[in-house]
């Protein structure tokens, strides 16, 4: 192992790699402030510019845009609720709300902190244990997958608190929207109306930018925030007491990311769900969430980070892709003559650990840059919303049109815009129909696989350990609030009952 670090150290810290890492981190940064863009698209776009360069420094750079365009995403969906991709939906939650508050540099800087946390936490459990984690997660088959999924939308459901009705009709909404377009495993097509363009179903790139940006403007008009947020300096910056707040979860959020992570096709975006969702069960300050908790931002942005650097494992020991981006760079592998797989890191030791020694060089860029600059990017919140507004729209139009260069992705923006300002009138969650939209695809691929494995019958999935371990904790889920409110009260029944008769 030591000998493999000296070996990736002397391989990252040339002038040459140092200086596309560097250049990777800052035009990752810029590509995730644009909505609609995202790691996937950047790296895609950026690909062929790394052609003449050799294989190491090129996906060095490449990955160095992969986290850069995570951090930028989360700039935007603080400042402006405006997600970048899924992933960064959760962070808005309570990121904008802290905005809201005048603690919008606070909510940077703790994500940032907890992004490098969670980056050094993934990269030594990455460097130690790649290999037999890879042989672990290449188990999970169909019948696994099903369960974790259910796992995800039950923990999301049932994080809305006191709205678990309204998170599961959300969640459902959801999952019906993620039936449109071609049906996995039959090839026809469903609710297309005869549209072209609905085909690859509904992109949820789009409807998290309708949903959040979009809504969001229209609900700030229509209640009359006039005045920009007013905050000192000293509101900016994070405090001690807010980074001790956040220890407890960004640990946590890394140690879900990372696990989740290391699944193939799970991707960052159910570990920031599901990380969110545990925190608001475990912490003492959970009536706050959603209203501006530090915590609410720690916890997922950890997670985000470490189920993408975890994202590598499977990528880089078994050749298969933890997600979207990775698929990217998979293909970049390929374009460079080298096979992703096992015998990777015996054929070019000096390129799997340069690579993965650079995402610890990066992730300390990113922190250098970003946290000093947290205060910085703040103050965008001083701008009237006379003018801001217009902004938001303007740059959520520009990123809607660059996902797919159509006015139709326009069309799902202003129509989910609308969508999302009733839900809010109405005081519906949002974060339920969003995951909902992401998780339907792999959802469905699971369960018609699994009944393909069980010849029809679903019940196959109770043959496996893990499978039905996961299914149970689903059922407490769902299930323990309740129970657990009827013991108390049960308990405190007979003291009232003595107390009366006394």
């Amino acid at each position: 192992m030591i000998d493999n670090l000296i070996l990736g150290f002397q391989t990252a810290l040339t002038p040459e790699n140092l200086l596309w890492c560097l250049v990777g981190v800052v035009v990752g940064t810029v590509i995730g402030l644009l909505p609609g863009l995202g790691s996937t698209t950047g790296v895609a776009v950026l690909l062929p510019l790394t052609f003449a360069f050799e294989p190491v420094t090129a996906l060095i750079m490449l990955a160095g845009i992969y986290y850069g365009a995570q951090y930028g995403g989360t700039i935007t969906s603080v400042l402006i609720a405006t997600p970048g991709e899924a992933a960064s939906v959760v962070t808005t939650l309570d990121g904008y709300q802290m905005a809201r508050k005048g603690r919008a540099g606070a909510a940077l800087a703790i994500a940032a902190i907890g992004s490098f946390v969670a980056a050094i936490l993934s990269l030594v459990l990455l460097m130690a244990v790649a290999p037999p984690l890879a042989q672990l997660a290449v188990q999970f088959g169909p019948v696994e997958n099903l369960a974790i999924m259910t796992l995800g939308l039950v923990i999301v459901v049932t994080f809305q608190g006191g709205k678990l009705v309204r998170g599961a009709m959300m969640a459902a909404l959801g999952l019906l929207l993620a039936t449109v377009g071609v049906s996995t495993g039959f090839g026809e097509a469903r609710f297309t109306f005869g549209a072209v363009e609905l085909l690859g179903g509904i992109p949820f790139v789009e409807v998290t930018i309708g949903l959040f940006a979009l809504g969001e403007v229209l609900h700030q008009i229509r209640v009359g925030a006039a005045a920009p947020i007013r905050a000192g300096f000293r509101d900016m910056v994070i405090s001690r007491r807010d980074v001790s707040k956040s220890i407890p979860s960004i640990l946590r959020g890394s140690g879900i990311g990372f696990m989740l992570g290391i699944l193939p096709g799970a991707g960052s975006t159910l570990a920031s769900f599901m990380a969110y969702g545990i925190e608001r069960r475990v912490s003492r300050n959970r009536d706050q969430f959603g209203r501006g908790a530090i915590e609410g931002v720690a916890s997922p942005e950890s997670a985000n980070n470490a189920a993408a650097n975890a994202n590598f494992i499977p990528t880089l020991s078994l050749g298969i892709p933890g997600g979207a981006t990775t698929a990217v760079l998979l293909g970049a592998f390929t374009m460079y003559g080298l096979q992703p797989g096992p015998l990777l890191f015996e054929t070019q030791p000096a390129l799997v650990w340069g690579l993965l020694v650079s995402f610890f060089i990066g992730n300390v860029v990113l922190l250098l840059l970003n946290l000093p600059l947290a205060p910085v990017f703040a103050q965008m919140l001083r701008v009237p919303y006379g003018y801001l507004y217009p902004i938001i729209l303007l740059t959520s139009i520009i990123g809607a049109y660059a996902v797919s260069n159509n006015t139709f992705s326009i069309w799902i923006v202003v129509v989910f815009g609308i969508i999302g300002w009733i839900l809010k009138e109405i005081d519906l969650p949002l974060a339920p129909l969003v995951l909902g939209l992401v998780l339907g695809p792999l959802l469905e691929k699971a369960l018609v696989q699994t009944s393909a494995v069980g010849d029809g019958n679903l019940g196959v999935v109770f043959t496996s350990p893990m499978a039905v371990v996961v299914l149970i904790l689903c059922m407490l889920l769902c299930t323990g609030p309740s129970i657990l409110r009827a013991l108390r009260k049960r308990s405190q029944d007979p003291v009232r009952e003595h107390s009366q008769v006394e």
